[in-house]
């Protein structure tokens, strides 16, 4: 397990996020990004483990008046399995980008196999 504080850990979040081009983040709207510790068991898949879950309604499902009374989409980035995952604090880095990219992938509509096939998975 690595050890990286907390606040380096937030650091590394905010970092990815401000990786993303400002075309995507410009489209970013009624979406929040949470660091939590742990997955709650309810958000633990089959498998049994989580680097990050989006929860929300995709922009292409939107439609019109969606805004009016939506709750904010929620990104969750989850410190544990990230570092348990992890041998390096390079590792982690790079595992936190492809997470936050990965999750933010799924709030723009795209599924899982396209995001293996551009490397955020």
């Amino acid at each position: 397990m690595i050890t990286l504080s907390d606040e380096d850990f937030d650091a590394c979040v905010d970092d990815a996020l401000d990786s993303i081009p400002t075309q995507l983040t410009d489209r970013l709207d009624n979406v929040a990004v949470l660091i939590e510790d742990e997955p709650s068991a309810d958000q633990l898949p089959p498998e049994g483990t989580l680097f990050g879950l989006y929860v929300g309604t995709p922009l292409p499902q939107r439609m019109s008046g969606w805004e009016y009374g939506a709750l904010p989409d929620r990104i969750y980035i989850f410190r544990g399995p990230l570092r348990r995952a992890c041998r390096s604090v390079p590792e982690l880095r790079e595992q936190i980008r492809v997470t936050v990219l990965h999750e933010i992938g799924h709030y723009f509509g795209i599924d899982d196999d396209r995001l293996h096939e551009l490397g955020w998975a």
